[in-house]
């Protein structure tokens, strides 16, 4: 079975605001003057150099301006080339690091609004995810209720670093919402800036940030599980973007053992959290950090033991994406099927008119 056969659904591909006059049509007059008059020209929260390799494979650079702002290009690239049927864009911008909540609510209007007239209604094959301002959950779940008309948005977007463990209760009415409008949550590497990335304080490269991302992920993970929230809301998918994969097996046999060590603390987590894992996570395929060995990917896809974990994502125009090899080896053609196309059907309820 060849991939270009089945045409995948992508779902995480990055449109990037290029700059804040693009949203000054979608604000109301009070925020457009404020961010003219504070001149507030742009709010780009990429890490690394627009220019570094990381930031676009070297064939979907544009000539000029940002990768990731082109839709002409995008439609090539994602939809042409690689033969995607939908593709899911993933906005990462600075809305979702403002101190100032009420600011960050109106720029997150701005951003799904100009989303949707700029790219989801030029493009039929595009979806999106809801940009919140997730530093204030009333704002994020306003956000939520207006946009979830459209239902071209499929999932709310989250970080994986915040100002505080995302399980906490200060979030749960973003999953209520999410939930009660058939929404998943993802949360996308990247960070709202307020705490050092690692554990031991910041780090002085790009490299250890960006290797750090995965324990992010990690503490995400059993916040959501320890703190309740995923008892709480047992329809929730949590779809983990840019994690990596191959950490998850050594995750979930951790977490197993000393949740039964330690279960009196968490009383409302009835059973191993491998098994709320397997039911509610999902993480996209890019970068798929692993030997390029098929007998090696083979076993930690059986570690994981789930065959609807993995979504197929091109994390387009990044350069996770290993050239044109969209599925690591080792995988049987129904596993191939399922991370191609089944898993993200079964993840992402507005989808179900694909199948």
């Amino acid at each position: 079975m060849s991939w270009r056969d089945v045409k995948p659904i992508d779902c995480d591909v990055h449109v990037v605001v290029p700059h804040t006059g693009v949203l000054l049509p979608y604000l109301d007059d009070y925020w457009r003057d404020y961010v003219t008059v504070r001149g507030v020209r742009n709010l780009d929260m990429t890490s690394y150099p627009p220019t570094a390799p990381l930031t676009s494979r070297p064939d979907w650079r544009p000539e000029t301006g940002h990768a990731g702002t082109d839709l002409a290009l995008l439609r090539r690239h994602v939809f042409d080339e690689l033969g995607a049927q939908i593709a899911i864009c993933n906005v990462i911008w600075g809305a979702q690091a403002l101190h100032h909540h009420h600011l960050a609510a109106a720029l997150c209007r701005a951003v799904n609004s100009w989303l949707a007239a700029e790219w989801l209604d030029q493009e039929p094959r595009l979806r999106a995810s809801i940009v919140v301002p997730w530093q204030n959950a009333a704002h994020a779940v306003e956000e939520i209720e207006r946009c979830a008309a459209d239902k071209r948005f499929v999932q709310v977007l989250l970080l994986a670093m915040a100002d505080q463990p995302l399980g906490r209760e200060h979030y749960w009415p973003i999953y209520e919402a999410a939930v009660r409008h058939g929404l998943p949550v993802a949360i996308h590497a990247g960070s709202a800036y307020r705490h050092a990335p690692t554990s031991l304080g910041w780090p002085s490269t790009l490299l250890e940030d960006y290797v750090g991302q995965a324990s992010a992920f990690q503490n995400q993970l059993m916040s959501l599980i320890c703190e309740g929230a995923l008892a709480k809301f047992p329809n929730l998918k949590v779809v983990l973007v840019e994690s990596g994969v191959t950490w998850l097996p050594a995750f979930m046999w951790r977490a197993n053992k000393i949740w039964r060590a330690m279960r009196m603390e968490t009383p409302w987590v009835d059973r191993p959290p491998a098994a709320i894992l397997r039911d509610q996570v999902r993480l996209t395929l890019q970068p798929f950090d692993a030997p390029p060995d098929a007998a090696l990917v083979e076993q930690v896809i059986e570690q994981i033991d789930s065959d609807r974990t993995i979504l197929f994502a091109t994390d387009y125009p990044h350069w996770q994406f290993d050239e044109d090899e969209v599925i690591p080896p080792g995988l049987s053609a129904d596993l191939a099927r399922r991370v191609l196309v089944d898993n993200a059907l079964g993840t992402y309820p507005r989808l179900e008119s694909l199948s």
